[in-house]
């Protein structure tokens, strides 16, 4: 195979086409003829240098084959217990979109043309920015809900277990970079101080010290934290005395601690306590419902069930000719409303079939938005992929169909196709309703009626997080593979029971699989008669 000089090589022998040798009449001079011997050494001084500088690059290049390569052996060994782990997802997501680019220009782009075009082919494979900005987003998610001290998430460590690599600083500062872009000073405070702890133990750095220390010191002042972000800005000046923004930001401190002292003096004597770093939350996350939300995914007990000793647990068939040689576990969860746990409701079997047919299907799931409820959207309090499968699709779903119905004793003519969702790294749904509320009146056709019951099936077990939790009720209900919890959302007389209000708790550990069945009013008015109280 013919070996093609590359592009430095030819810039050489560009430059040495330009020596003047005195009129091309070079054989007519010994002089000139020693001139030539004299390029010729620099000739051979510059084209070794250029093989040092490849042969470099090369070395470089290789290590960071072997490193991909190391890297998909062992995730490819375990792929769900891999990419379960979120500090693993954010790494690979990271590869390939910040490092990714580093790679390119700095080992492959200039001197590697085939080689671009080979990669790039696979460019449609790669995630991109969005992807790296909703993985550290869904860190972050995880970071909050589940009260994940920031130290042990850059360990590796998720509730006391390691299943990934330690985060660098160079990790570190990206995840606190997001932050900062999207206004989060309080999640870009957590990381960028990791970054540095980080750094000082690192023989060799992967972060700018300087950088790092120029988002923290603005993110603290943005918090509140002037003093800090002055003591911050004062060791900038140190590392980097010409840096552009250092000298401003210094004198706008100190003015303002200037002001706030002499503030001080013509008011109260004692000392202010030093603002802590506090979390940035909507109005919404401020309020009760979502402090009782986290608490709930986080297992916790938020309010006494005292009914609880009631609770039983059966063998039931309902008299359905599939259930009789069958009988479903039924387990109840909470009495009023009603949510039962049924065990073995769907087999490794039929699982396996739904997720496969549901694969090629999955899209970014969808909300009805409250200004127009005829018009789904996508929504970050929702992450998550969704597939819809119809009962002609496979034998399985037809079947799983008819369990349904068997199960809850409602009619299915109605009903929403079978929808399976697919949550990703944090995927979550935040506290909402199922049935449509009187100022969503469009959500639904009037045909089919409001959502009367959900089945919820889960298809995998989850190591941590993930729960199924009912707020205003104080319920949980954790994953388990095969399993389906079941309520009405609705009263008999048609109203909504808003003590159905649930939520999808983030997936902390692991891989989330579950499909739904939503059953509509219509077709039930005889099955699910209404009663002599509104609120029956």
């Amino acid at each position: 195979m013919e070996l093609l000089p590359t592009a430095n090589f030819l810039q050489i022998l560009a430059v040495v086409t330009l020596v003047d040798f005195a009129g091309s009449e070079v054989f007519t001079s010994l002089s000139d003829l020693q001139k030539v011997l004299l390029t010729e050494k620099d000739i051979a001084l510059e084209i070794k240098s250029h093989i040092e500088m490849e042969e470099e690059r090369l070395k470089r290049l290789k290590k960071v084959a072997e490193d991909y390569e190391r890297h998909s052996q062992e995730a490819l060994s375990d792929i769900e217990k891999h990419l379960g782990n979120p500090v693993n997802a954010y790494l690979l997501v990271k590869r390939f979109t910040i490092d990714w680019e580093r790679i390119v220009d700095g080992l492959v782009k200039a001197n590697s043309t085939d080689l671009i075009a080979r990669l790039h082919n696979r460019g449609s494979e790669f995630p991109v920015q969005e992807d790296f900005e909703g993985a550290a987003t869904a860190l972050l998610r995880l970071q909050d809900t589940y009260n994940l001290p920031t130290a042990q998430i850059a360990k590796g460590e998720l509730q006391g277990v390691k299943n990934s690599p330690e985060m660098t600083a160079e990790d570190c500062f990206e995840l606190g970079r997001t932050a900062y872009n999207a206004g989060d000073y309080y999640h870009c405070i957590l990381w960028m101080e990791e970054a540095l702890n980080t750094l000082d133990t690192e023989v060799n750095k992967t972060a700018d010290r300087a950088l790092t220390i120029d988002y923290l010191a603005y993110s603290l002042y943005r918090q509140g934290n002037v003093e800090h972000a002055r003591k911050l800005t004062k060791q900038l000046l140190e590392l980097d005395p010409n840096h552009p923004r250092a000298v401003n930001n210094l004198r706008y401190y100190e003015k303002l601690l200037e002001t706030a002292d002499q503030e001080k003096k013509r008011g109260e004597e004692e000392d202010l306590p030093e603002i802590q770093n506090q979390r940035l939350l909507d109005d919404y996350r401020k309020g009760q419902e979502f402090k009782q939300y986290e608490a709930l995914c986080r297992g916790e007990d938020i309010i006494p069930d005292p009914n609880k000793h009631k609770l039983k647990c059966r063998y039931t068939h309902n008299n359905r000719p599939n259930l009789l040689l069958r009988p479903l576990k039924e387990e109840e969860a909470f009495l009023d409303p009603r949510i039962l746990f049924y065990h073995n409701m769907l087999s490794d079997f039929e699982i396996e079939t739904i997720k496969r047919l549901a694969a090629p299907k999955l899209a970014r799931s969808t909300v009805f938005d409250t200004s127009d409820a005829s018009k789904p959207s996508t929504q970050n309090y929702r992450t998550s992929k969704g597939a819809w499968l119809k009962e002609d699709e496979d034998a399985v779903i037809k079947r799983v169909n008819q369990r349904i119905k068997d199960v809850t004793q409602l009619d299915m003519t109605m009903a929403e196709d079978l929808q399976v969702a697919n949550y990703g790294i944090g995927g979550h749904y935040e506290p909402h309703f199922d049935f449509a509320r009187k100022d969503e009146s469009s959500a639904f056709d009037t045909r089919v009626g409001n959502r009367i019951a959900t089945l919820l099936n889960y298809m995998s077990d989850v190591t941590a997080g993930g729960a199924t939790v009912f707020i205003p009720i104080g319920v949980k209900v954790f994953p388990k593979k095969g399993s389906a919890v079941f309520w009405h959302n609705l009263y008999r007389s048609g109203e909504g029971d808003f003590r159905t209000r649930h939520a999808a708790c983030p997936v902390l550990v692991g891989q989330k699989w579950v499909s739904n069945k939503w059953i509509h009013e219509r077709g039930n008015e005889l099955v699910r008669t209404c009663g002599l109280s509104p609120y029956e």
